[in-house]
């Protein structure tokens, strides 16, 4: 790992030492501070002079102070000489403005990937965009991992032999299906309309889930408000059980108490791509841990090896 150099924003620490354990290295220090003025202040306490620099840091709430901190960053390192700047950001919030769907709003995932490319990073290394066609706005090399075979494993440990993966919604269709192939298993699909950020409806499942323990695979959750209306609909339908699973648990207000106070509910299963408090941890909740991922990927880049040979 000769000439590695990892730093750290504030959001995801633990993820971060996660990985440099994995990677068999240390972090590299980081001084945070705010001035009187409330600007922030970032200095990279260790030399990247011609390194390979990667900063760790997802895009997880408070959304704008982590993605000024990972743009500061990155200018660190660029202004320090570095040889090349990744940003890890095992969560890309703002993919989920990939359109516009409305008059008079920005699309703000293509604003942000070209703000990080401003800032200096050479290469962009994340996990499960909430849509494909996000990769397409960044001027960089983008490697976009995928979270399936750390879930996958997961599940693999279970009785599957009356289980089924259910997507919430087309758009989800293709990795729920790549999803419920790695598991041998069926897959339903549900209709849903969005009104809001926190209300959507599904009217319609097409495949068969009656008497199934269904696994209900979505790329991230938020405030649960999809997976709640679609357990709805499943149970109308004659569903058995219900295991819950994401990449990016971001299980933002009540959601946690929400989705696994239900009796049918088994697990909740999410990788730790998202810091979750305390609080929000119970006996149905599963973490899955992700370092090893990213490190056997950070490795591959840094020694110019295949990254996509993973998937295979």
């Amino acid at each position: 790992m000769k000439g590695l150099c990892v730093f750290s924003g504030q959001a995801h620490p633990s993820l971060a030492t996660a990985i440099c354990d994995n990677l068999g290295i240390d972090l590299s220090p980081t001084k945070f501070d705010r001035f009187s003025n409330d600007c922030l202040y970032v200095q990279l306490l260790e030399s990247c002079r011609e390194q390979d620099v990667f900063i760790i840091q997802p895009i997880v709430p408070p959304a704008q102070e982590n993605l000024m901190e990972l743009l500061l960053m990155m200018d660190a390192a660029r202004g320090a000489s570095a040889r090349r700047v990744t940003a890890v950001m095992p969560h890309y919030a703002y993919a989920r403005s990939d359109k516009k769907d409305a008059p008079r709003i920005s699309i703000t995932g293509r604003l942000v990937a070209d703000m990080l490319s401003t800032a200096g990073a050479n290469r962009v290394l994340t996990l499960t965009l909430h849509s494909e066609q996000v990769h397409g706005f960044f001027s960089v090399p983008v490697d976009h991992l995928n979270a399936g075979k750390v879930l996958a494993a997961h599940f693999m440990t279970k009785d599957l032999s009356n289980a089924v993966v259910v997507s919430p919604d087309l758009g989800n269709a293709k990795e729920a299906s790549r999803f419920a192939r790695m598991l041998k298993l069926n897959v339903a699909l549900g209709r849903k309309q969005r009104i809001s950020d926190d209300k959507v409806i599904i009217d319609t499942v097409v495949g068969d889930v009656k008497g199934r323990d269904c696994i209900v695979m979505d790329d991230e959750i938020a405030t649960g408000s999809s997976i709640l209306e679609l357990l709805d609909r499943l149970r109308e339908l004659g569903a058995r059980r219900f295991y819950l699973a994401c990449t990016h648990g971001l299980l933002t207000k009540n959601a946690v108490r929400k989705l696994t106070g239900a009796e049918d509910v088994i697990e909740l299963v999410t990788t730790d791509s998202v810091p979750l408090v305390e609080e929000k941890k119970t006996p149905k909740l599963v973490q899955l841990p992700i370092a090893p991922l990213f490190a056997d990927a950070i490795s591959r880049i840094h020694k110019g090896e295949s990254v996509s040979s993973l998937f295979q």
